[in-house]
Parts: C-alpha cells; structure tokens; sequence
C-alpha cells in the first residue's frame, strides 16, 4: 500500500524557484553538479506538489530500476507513478495494438530504419504483410512475431506520439506533471515526445527535468537541453543548483575546473551536509596526481596506503572491463567473449558470402570445408578477402586448439552464435549491497554459473531457508545436512578443477541441476560452450566476486551515482578511442568530441570521492604534466619514481 507523502518541511532555495516555475505554467530543468542533492530536491518536488495539488497524478521516469527504487523507498503516494522511462512509455501506448501492429509493419519494411529490419539467411531485408500477435515488449526482439525490446520501443514510441494526438491527450489527462530523473541520459526521442508532441493536444502538462549535462557518459543520451532552452515553444526555465554536498573542498574546486557549461559548485549551506566537518566547516579532502614510468598500479597504492581490501572504503576505477579483468583474475573469460579473433573471422567468412557469394550452399557443411570450397578459383583479390586478417592469423596460431573445434563445427551453427562481453559481465555493482536488476544479458551458460556460486554463498551466508528454496538438494536427516556440507566445501575449495566439472558435479549432487537451458546453449552454442568449460572455475569465481561488488574494482561508467571515502582512478585508455586522456589534459584540437568526452567521464570518476582523491597516470607528457599543476597544485603531482 503507497505511503502518504510526508508534509513538506520548508522549501530548499531551488524546490522554490522551481514551484515558482510551476505556478506560472512553465517546464523547468533543474541542473545540478554531482553531490548536489538533485534527488533530494526532485523528491521535495514532488512532495511539494502533492501537498499542493492534492488530487494531481504525477509521474517521475528515471533511467534505472535502482533509481525507480531509491524514488519509491524516499517518497509514495497513491498518485506518484514512478517507473523506468521504457516502462512509461510502453504502458501509455501498448493498449493502441490497430495503430501498433501497422507501425511496427511499415517499420520493418523501411529499409533506412535498419533498427527494425529483418534479414532471411542469406542477408537480404525482408518485407511482412502483417503481424498475427499483439506487439509486445521484452528483453529480447522477434520482429516476425511482434516483440520489440528497448531500442525498438523508444523508435515506436516516438513515431506513435508524433502521429495520434489522442495518445497526447490521453497522457497528459492522466498526469499532469511528468518529471523525469537524470535527464541527461535520456534519448533525444523521448525529450521530443515530452516538449514536442504533446504540445499538439490542447490540454497542457508541466514537464520538468532533472540532471547534469556534465555526467552524459553514454552516447545514446540528449546530453543537454540547449537546444530545447533556446525554442521560445518549450516554455522550459533552467534553474541551477550550486551546492555540493558530497565532496570535500579541494574536490570541488577541482572539479570546478573540469566544467564547461558555466555551473560552478559551492560548498553546501547546510551544516550537516556529509562533506561538513563536526565544527561545520567543510573538510579539506585531500587531492593528488600521480605518476610514474613504471605501468603498475600497485606503486600508487603503497604510496596512498588506503586499505584496498574493502570495496567500501576504496574504489578503484577503470576506463573499461578489459582493463579490470586481468587484475580481478578473469582475463580468460573476457578474451573469449570480447576479443576473439576466431569468432571474429567466422564473421568475415559470413560477410564475405552476404556480399560476394550469396548463392553460396553452406546447410549441412563445416567452417573449414566450406572455407576451402570458397578459395576454390579465386584471384587472389578474393583469397585476401576469404583468409583471416594478419591479426586474426596471430590468434589462431596462440589458440588453435579452439580454431580446431571452430573447423570441425558446423557453419550455420557458426553464424547463428551472438559472442558479446555484455553476456558475461552485464549488471556489474558497485558493492555487495546493491541489488541486481532484473532483465539481465547474461546468456544461460552464465545465469548457471551464477546459480550455483549464488547458492555457495548463501549457504556460507548462512541463508538457509532461501537456499533451501531455491536449490534442488533435499535434507531429510542430520546425515543429510553433513553430506550437504561437505558437497559445499568441495564447491569453495575447487581447486585446479573446470567449469565443467563443477556444473557436474553441483548436477550431481543436486546443488543446481543441469536445465533445459543449460542443455540447449551445450547444443547450440558447443563452440563458446566448450571454451568455457574448459577454464578453471575458480577464475569464474573471480568474475563472480568482481561483478557482485567484493573487489575494490569498478569501471568509469558503472560508478555514476556511487561514492565512496577514498577513489584512485586510472588513466588509462585502454583500446578505447572514444576517450583519450592525453587529449584531454593537452587540449588537443579537432579532437573536441574526444576531448569532451574524456572530460565527461573524469568529471564522473573525480567527483564520486567523499574524502580522498588521487589520480595515477603513466608516464605523462611534459605538457600533461603542466596542465595537472594548474589543477591539481604543484605540489600535489607526485612523481613516485622519485619517491624513497
């Protein structure tokens, strides 16, 4: 049952000016800096709002089911509607099926919107006539049959707005204020649904946003709403929120000098705020650069001397998972499904029979025979194409056990397999206290994998009745209670032992029991299947520990909205160039795009530190090194090589 809204103690300076903009019929953007309180002030909002309004439906969208969460857990009310932005859009239009059905048709068959094209086997876009079943949404798209998933929605939705100004009228009738969280990492499509198209009914809503144009790190985001602030139609105000509330004061001066949009944060007014000191001034913080000829990060750390051991207390933060894994002991399962080149040339062959050869036979016929049916009177033009890269060449030859099983393994089943790194690590947390969410793009080899470590801790945990529950071992006697400690301790201390043999042996003795799952991905994906299977578990074990927070790691990205006492973050690209970390301290022209994403990401990383912050960099440039003085202070770049 929803919760009253609380009473609305006295408005913040800026909840104020943002019901100001309320009274006068205006949308509103609320732009915070990290550690602003921007949730706190969107829940105030709303309170202020329920208060207000009493009899008004509101509905706040955010861009996670652990936003929707923390929302709900501070503020519920009968007439709050607080869901994922997916979920509000498909909940106000998945009753229209008519209109539905004959757009996601006419979708399907637009060849510019390769979103929503069908392909048949040998490449070539397919048209339908009709769809039979009702559209629906889930996590996984089968166009033919009418199911759409994330990207799909966010398309259709936007063309559904746009074309039937009764679906606007509807919306706004049942909320009158839409609030949405995080703005800045919401696609441009649904900005346009909130400021453009429901501007064709003649009822009238308030739509406000709240975020920082400075935290957009994902590429599928608006960024910002400059665009929107300069269209005398979207009636939208911006009203800024300077406060920090989070980082101590070097950081924030720091940080300060990372923006670019002309916010500039202060410390908070509010002698509590957890960055104030007991004698209510704001803590110092402490700030440094360091660096070194020497590429191990281990050198930082023993200079730092902050216990690394707790994911609590110390963060290390990485550009990207590729980077993590050797360190957090996983590095052969981030090779198989991020950079194989084996799986990479199976693609190429698929490619180069789409676009050369696409009369070509392949039912019934293995990778290695029919590659060699390929070569047969080619120029050698062709033979460059059919052969593998030099890159490609040079990891068969460091795994051609696996190029075997590649040959001798069907090529249809080749070509049907979807290899990505998202399949193992997605729904990574920050800590163990977070909960995962639901929908997650593990494949089922994976989900097995985490059954069974999930029920060892549990067990360990001594979460009995949930392991009970969810587990297939069956006690009836003290006999069985030792017998089932025993089967656990062998699942802990697992030795040299495989992954296929722990799936065995958890199989066998009844901790988790081989699926029909389990045994379909075995069938028709024998080739990543039996790679897996053949590594040690304790590696995924490693994995397991990484992705439900027990390490002091985490990546850029997945640290937006934590934080944490103490953060070191790595400045290293990696083989990403979508950032460049020299670019950003040099400034380098007509990089801009790369420079200011870089900036984006380090403003994130930078700004997560409640007491401590350092940066470690190798070996940087002189001119690296005069711009970090500039921000950091001279004497705040550490040269650890020089170090005793």
């Amino acid at each position: 049952m929803a919760t009253p809204a609380m009473k609305s103690k006295k408005l913040s300076y800026e909840a104020e000016q943002v019901m100001d903009a309320i009274t006068a019929k205006k949308n509103f953007l609320l732009s915070g800096g990290a550690g602003s309180g921007k949730t706190y002030s969107l829940v105030e909002v709303i309170n202020a709002l329920l208060e207000k309004y009493p009899l008004a439906k509101i509905a706040c969208i955010t861009y996670t089911n652990a936003a929707v969460r923390e929302i709900e857990e501070r503020i519920g009310h009968e007439n709050l509607r607080v869901s994922t932005i997916h979920d509000f859009l498909w909940d106000t239009i998945k009753h229209f099926q008519n209109e539905l059905k004959e757009l996601v048709v006419e979708l399907i068959n637009d060849e510019a919107i390769t979103s929503f094209n069908i392909t048949s086997a040998d490449g070539s876009i397919e048209t339908i006539d009709k769809i039979e079943d009702d559209i629906r949404y889930k996590e996984y798209v089968k166009l033919r049959e009418g199911i759409i998933s994330h990207d799909e929605l966010i398309i259709l939705a936007e063309k559904m707005y746009a074309r039937h100004k009764k679906l606007c009228r509807i919306v706004q009738n049942c909320y009158q204020y839409v609030l949405v969280d995080e703005y800045q990492d919401t696609d441009k499509n649904v900005v346009d649904i909130l400021l453009h198209h429901l501007n064709q009914s003649d009822n009238k809503n308030i739509i406000g946003f709240f975020g920082d144009s400075m935290q957009s790190i994902y590429d599928d985001g608006v960024g910002n709403l400059d665009l929107y602030l300069a269209e005398a139609s979207s009636n939208l105000a911006e009203i800024k929120k300077e406060q920090n509330r989070r980082n101590p004061q070097l950081i924030i001066d720091f940080a300060n000098n990372l923006r670019t949009d002309g916010l500039k944060q202060k410390p908070s007014d509010d002698i509590h705020a957890p960055n104030m000191g007991s004698n209510g001034i704001i803590k110092p913080g402490s700030l440094k650069f360091l660096y070194s000829a020497s590429e191990n990060i281990e050198i930082a750390k023993l200079y730092l001397k902050w216990n690394f051991s707790d994911p609590l207390i110390c963060k290390e933060l990485n550009l990207t998972h590729n980077l993590i894994a050797a360190k957090a002991g996983f590095k052969n399962l981030m090779k198989i499904y991020d950079s194989d080149q084996i799986y990479a040339y199976i693609k190429r062959i698929k490619k180069y029979i789409k676009d050369h050869a696409p009369d070509t036979p392949t039912a019934g016929k293995k990778f290695g025979d029919l590659i060699e049916e390929l070569k047969i009177g080619k120029d050698r033009k062709d033979l460059k194409r059919i052969e593998p890269t030099d890159g490609m060449k040079t990891y068969i030859s460091e795994n051609m056990d696996v190029y075997i099983l590649a040959l001798t393994t069907l090529f249809s089943e080749l070509s049907s397999l979807y290899i990505d790194k998202s399949q193992l690590i997605d729904d990574k947390k920050n800590d163990a206290s977070i909960e995962g969410r639901t929908g997650s793009n593990r494949d089922d080899l994976i989900k097995h994998l985490f059954k069974i470590q999930r029920n060892v801790h549990l067990y360990l945990g001594g979460n009995f009745n949930e392991f009970l529950r969810i587990t297939d071992f069956k006690i009836h006697t003290q006999k069985d209670k030792k017998n089932l400690k025993e089967k656990i301790e062998s699942l802990v201390a697992v030795g040299e032992k495989t992954i296929k043999q722990i799936i065995d042996e958890a199989n066998e003795n009844g901790i988790v029991k081989i699926d029909d799952r389990l045994i379909k991905f075995q069938q028709k994906k024998k080739y990543l299947y039996d790679q897996v299977a053949s590594l040690p578990f304790s590696e995924f074990q490693k994995l397991f520990d990484y992705l439900e927070g027990y390490t002091p790691f985490t990546t850029q990205h997945k640290t937006k909205g934590a934080e944490f006492p103490n953060v070191l973050v790595i400045l290293d690209n990696g083989d990403w160039n979508h950032y460049n970390f020299d670019y950003l301290f040099t400034e380098a022209e007509g990089k801009e795009s790369v420079v200011s994403r870089t900036r984006k990401i380090f403003y994130v990383c930078c700004t997560r530190a409640k007491e401590n912050l350092a940066v470690f960099y190798h070996q940087p440039s002189e001119q690296v090194l005069q711009k970090t003085r500039e921000w950091f202070g001279v004497s705040n770049v550490i040269n650890l090589d020089a170090q005793s």
